[in-house]
């Protein structure tokens, strides 16, 4: 199925951001008038994960790649070669990745060769060896044959040069007393600037004349490059630093000299995926120095980041996506950080959820409100719209008109064809949660600070402690990825913290007691209810009730405490607490067979659809007080239903809680108004899919 992007146009149109960088449109590959002229700036993406900034870099890679040179790299998937040796590094791999990706004949045009930074990885590679080991230095030059065939296809692929070269290093050791990296490099270098090199070539040696110490000789330059590699530390930097100039530096010799118009249309993209590690950092740091020197290049950087806070983009030009599609100004200052536009990546509005969800299922199925219920639970993520959609689209037809957000987690998608499918909440969990423990964050998702925290890392995870205060480290971790904080919850993002739920709930499969959701619950439950504990931690106690499926107390509370003069405080407790997570449970027929929600029925006043009774009255209540529990009790219920994000809004229960706040402000005293006002705005607040505002009506409390 071909990709996708909702609310990604204003980089992929025909005018949009990258053409207006790249010089060509992304259909038909027409010429499009460069913004920023010779001096762009590098575009960094930010975002969450799953918010579509790999699928947006490959969807880029789709659209130009055949038109101008481009490469795609992952900063964190560059994998170390078996047994090398010191001579590489990350940065020193992703050079060679990126070289080969981007040497390719595109349309109109010829290869790009890249000998400068061919010597450059030639230098380095050849610090650490010594004449005991000649089978290491053998394998690192192999590894180099494609960077060098992009400077002679034949010569580099061929093996008569690594001999050649190891001949040469057998001399040179004999001549000196110990390896020296300097000699080395000078030794590899011109073994492979006679076998590989042509003559016009070997000039490109030249280019290293203006490194450190090198006094416009080239040889020297490398020398020294090779030194300063192998002193590590600040020194390893600057070499690394001048081997990314090297590839830019190849990059603009492929566009100069050039007359035949349409011999080369378009700049050379590099994408660089989670370029927010030090990876990333070292790649595009050197590049942002030389443009702010003054040094021009022909070079597009697109990269992406997860963080968006990070300490590199402090002083980048900031935009959210949409702002981009006409214009794009990026103003350069005086810090070299000024070079970057970070462009934050917005989330799909309920409109482009609601296009996926079309384009996914035509035949439509589903429930009307579906689509807005997935839009709430993912807050506009595309990959939870997707996959959501996905897994919607491809359910049993009879089971989908019953579909809840709920449901659709409980299913399978398939998501390549040439294997099973899969699970959707696991799956998509361990998309936007890549740990190879899962378990204290899934624990830890019930806590609502660092406190509770720390007393479930403390009694449910003794075995995680060992490593240090399990909740600071699942806090930092989470920080880390940029997950977003909040006051009522240790996991703030509702999509995450429904999916860690999901999995204390139902990963152990210990239906019907659900011992590992029972456990947590209770351990807080218990620790909220303590003897001496504030009043105000009462209402926590009462959640945890709700989550263990007790909700008599949680009425019984609010039954007692509703005569009290503070109205708005009341409601803001009765919408805490009904904020719980739901203890949903497995149907026989599998979890979306499981019938009605019983919270409708109880916020109806009707009989559960299981025939099971409502919780019994307490004893001793006058008439008044019976209405008044039975009101509060239906009131709960609605709340409960209608503000549960695995759930999907009902119109019924809606005008039934509109009713009971009107019925409950004719019984307070001196507070009908908050009542009488949330009666009005709440059902609002509900049908406009924002969760009930605090004081009711006020916009700034949802």
């Amino acid at each position: 199925m071909p990709r996708v992007l909702y609310g990604r146009e204003a980089v992929l149109q025909r005018t949009g951001l990258a053409a207006r960088l790249i010089g060509l449109a992304g259909e038909g590959l027409g010429r499009v008038p460069y913004e920023h002229g010779d001096d762009p700036p590098v575009v960094v993406f930010t975002g969450g994960r799953g918010m579509g900034k790999t699928a947006l870099l490959k969807q880029l890679r789709d659209s130009y790649r055949v038109a101008t040179p481009l490469a795609l790299l992952d900063c964190d998937r560059i994998e170390p070669p078996a047994d090398h040796g010191p001579g590489w590094t990350e940065l020193t791999g992703a050079l060679a990745e990126l070289a080969v990706q981007l040497a390719p004949r595109v349309t109109g045009a010829k290869p790009v060769q890249f000998p400068r930074l061919s010597l450059g990885l030639v230098a380095v590679a050849s610090t650490g060896w010594s004449r005991e080991d000649e089978e290491r230095a053998q394998r690192d030059l192999q590894r180099l044959g494609p960077v060098l065939s992009t400077v002679d296809a034949t010569k580099g692929a061929a093996a008569n040069w690594v001999t050649k070269v190891l001949t040469k290093l057998a001399a040179t050791f004999a001549e000196t007393a110990a390896p020296l990296a300097g000699l080395l490099a000078e030794a590899t270098v011109e073994t492979v600037l006679e076998e590989v090199f042509g003559r016009v070539q070997q000039k490109s040696e030249g280019w290293y004349g203006s490194y450190r110490n090198a006094g416009g000789r080239g040889k020297a330059g490398l020398q020294q490059l090779a030194i300063d590699f192998e002193q590590g530390g600040r020194r390893r930097r600057e070499a690394e630093g001048f081997l990314v100039g090297a590839l830019v530096e190849d990059l603009g010799q492929a566009y100069k000299g050039l007359t035949r118009v349409g011999t080369r249309r378009g700049r050379p993209v590099v994408l660089l995926d989670n370029a927010h590690g030090e990876l990333g950092r070292r790649l595009v740091e050197p590049i942002l120095r030389a443009r702010h020197e003054g040094r021009r290049d022909k070079l597009v950087v697109f990269a992406a980041s997860r963080v968006r806070e990070h300490e590199g983009l402090r002083h980048a030009h900031r935009l959210k996506l949409p702002e981009t599609a006409h214009r794009a100004p990026a103003p350069r200052g005086d810090d070299v950080t000024s070079g970057i536009l970070a462009v934050d990546l917005t989330p799909l509005s309920p409109g482009q959820t609601q296009a996926a969800f079309d384009r996914l299922d035509p035949s439509g199925r589903t429930p009307a409100d579906l689509a807005r219920g997935v839009h709430r639970l993912t807050g506009g993520r595309p990959l939870g719209v997707v996959l959501l959609g996905r897994a919607a689209a491809e359910a049993p037809r009879a089971e989908r008109p019953g579909l809840t957000p709920g449901a659709l987690l409980d299913l399978t998608v398939e998501l390549r064809e040439d294997a099973h499918p899969v699970p959707v909440a696991p799956t998509l969990l361990g998309a936007l949660l890549p740990q190879p423990r899962l378990e204290p964050f899934t624990v830890l998702a019930a806590a609502h600070d660092e406190e509770s925290a720390r007393l479930l890392a403390h009694t449910r995870l003794r075995a995680e402690n060992r490593d240090g205060d399990m909740a600071l480290l699942v806090r930092d971790r989470l920080r880390a990825e940029d997950w977003a904080e909040g006051p009522e919850h240790f996991v703030a993002d509702p999509l995450l913290r429904a999916l860690l739920l999901h999995r204390l709930r139902f990963e152990d499969a210990d239906h019907p007691r659900h011992a590992a959701w029972r456990a947590v619950h209770e351990t807080l439950h218990r620790h909220y209810g303590r003897a001496g504990a504030p009043a105000a931690e009462l209402p926590y106690r009462l959640f945890h009730e709700l989550a263990l499926g007790r909700t008599e107390d949680a009425v019984t509370h609010l039954r007692t405490t509703f005569p009290e003069p503070d109205v708005v405080g009341w409601l803001g407790r009765l919408r805490f607490v009904a904020s719980a997570p739901y203890p949903r449970e497995a149907g026989s027929g599998g979890p979306t067979a499981g019938g009605p929600d019983p919270r409708r029925a109880a916020a109806l006043g009707r009989q559960a659809p299981d025939g099971q009774a409502q919780d019994p009255l307490p004893a001793g209540l006058d008439a008044d007080a019976t209405a008044l529990h039975l009101s509060v009790r239906r009131l709960l219920h609605a709340v409960w239903l209608l503000t549960d994000p695995l759930a999907l809004p009902d119109e019924e229960v809606t005008e039934k809680l509109a009713h009971e706040l009107r019925q409950l402000s004719g019984r307070h005293l001196t507070g009908n108004s908050p009542l009488w006002d949330a009666a009005t705005h709440w059902p609002r607040d509900i049908h406009a899919w924002r969760r009930p505002s605090l004081p009711p009506g006020r916009q700034d409390g949802v």
